[in-house]
């Protein structure tokens, strides 16, 4: 027998069922919205992430990252504390300011030593990681020096390795020396930086040099360019063809004590420096 079911009662069933799927699609709608909201937080606080990694990366900062590592600033973008003039006892009075976070050579025109002369920072390193930028005006030269003596009577260069700076499209030394031996990232006259990786004028270079137990490493713009030994064989073969030959200061550089000063070269012309950071290994 079959039971006989009313239009109300049908009428009742899909209401419900209608009413069900209302309850159902407001959950739904309701849990979009909920992972909506949480997807804008997400975007808020990556945001803040963000803006805080690139703070603690600005110039002449150092990030949490590197101060666990040991890294310390040299310069701080505002003040030359730490810095003088090399065989001075004080920060040279011309020659160098402080332009927009760096450390900046006014350039005297002249194409040689400028009104400053070199400036050394005030404390002597023996295995170490120095990193910096640089930024080199149209046919500008400027270096790096490191391990370097102060001997009276003598030039920073008499004593030291220099990484080379240099504007490699406009300056003749890109030309001279041996191999491309005097551009940028080079052991000056010595070793050629390779690859030949410099940016243009008006752009930071990134370098760093790297001396541990005698071995030394050029970085520049994240590639190794200069690898080679101080004190070895290989060594003093070099140096008896070169111009350094004739001082012995050079060959044995870094001193008995293998270490020595950071130094930054007025070559007469306008060169900034910024982001001078140091650990020591």
């Amino acid at each position: 027998m079959k039971r006989k079911i009313s239009s109300s009662g049908i009428t009742k069933t899909i209401n419900l069922q209608l009413a069900a799927l209302f309850i159902s699609g407001t959950v739904l709608i309701g849990c979009g919205e909920s992972k909506k909201k949480s997807s804008d937080e997400e975007t808020v606080d990556t945001a803040a992430n963000t803006e805080k990694t690139v703070a603690a990366t600005s110039p002449n900062q150092l990030s949490e990252k590197e101060k666990e590592e040991g890294w310390r600033l040299l310069f701080d973008g505002k003040s030359t504390d730490g810095w003088r003039g090399y065989l001075k006892d004080s920060f040279p009075e011309k020659g160098w300011i402080i332009e927009d976070g760096a450390l900046k050579v006014q350039g005297a025109g002249t194409g040689e030593a400028g009104n400053g002369g070199d400036i050394i920072f005030d404390e002597e390193f023996k295995d170490f990681e120095l990193s910096l930028e640089w930024k080199i005006s149209e046919g500008g030269n400027s270096g790096i020096f490191y391990l370097a003596e102060e001997i009276e009577g003598e030039p920073i260069f008499t004593s030291a390795p220099e990484m080379q700076i240099l504007d490699n499209d406009r300056h003749p030394d890109a030309k001279l020396g041996k191999d491309g031996n005097r551009q940028a990232g080079s052991l000056y006259d010595l070793i050629p930086a390779r690859p030949q990786n410099a940016k243009p004028v008006g752009e930071w270079n990134k370098v760093s040099v790297l001396v541990y137990r005698g071995t030394v490493v050029h970085t520049q713009n994240g590639e190794n360019v200069v690898e080679y030994h101080l004190w070895t064989d290989e060594w003093k073969e070099m140096i008896k063809d070169s111009k350094f030959k004739d001082w012995k200061s050079f060959l044995n550089a870094g001193g008995d004590d293998k270490k020595g000063y950071i130094g930054l070269q007025d070559h007469g012309d306008d060169v900034w420096f910024r982001n001078i950071k140091i650990k020591e290994l």
